[in-house]
């Protein structure tokens, strides 16, 4: 089991920068491969970016270029770095954990999922 806690998350104007950091318990961090996703009002909950073991990352293409996806397995955290942000950024972010190499983009393959941390960009 992980459990996973997101922080972060706030009010900012538009240009403006945030970074997320969720927190894991559990032991074995590092051999999960760990996601964000966002949920924004009335939408699906999409995928962001993702991170595996080896800390290859992948991104939706949205965010290339303006988002960062990072783990530090001593501290059993993964941010993702959010820089330029646009109003359409707005959404609830959530961390998922799933136990395998490769990180997808359908949140039905991440087994834990964290509460979610608000971000609301204003233009």
């Amino acid at each position: 089991q992980v459990q996973l806690v997101e922080t972060g998350g706030g009010l900012v104007q538009a240009g403006d920068s945030l970074r997320l950091s969720c927190a894991a318990s559990g032991r074995s961090f590092a051999a999960y491969t760990m996601g964000w996703f966002r949920r924004a009002p009335e939408k699906e909950r999409d995928f962001v970016a993702g991170i595996n073991w080896s800390e290859m990352a992948h991104y939706t293409d949205s965010v290339k270029d303006r988002f960062t996806i990072s783990r530090d397995n001593a501290k059993n955290t993964v941010y993702l770095q959010m820089n330029s942000l646009k109003p359409e950024d707005t959404a609830v972010y959530y961390c998922a954990a799933r136990l395998d190499h490769v990180a997808t983009s359908a949140a039905g393959d991440y087994s834990f999922w964290g509460q979610g941390t608000q971000v609301t960009v204003s233009s």
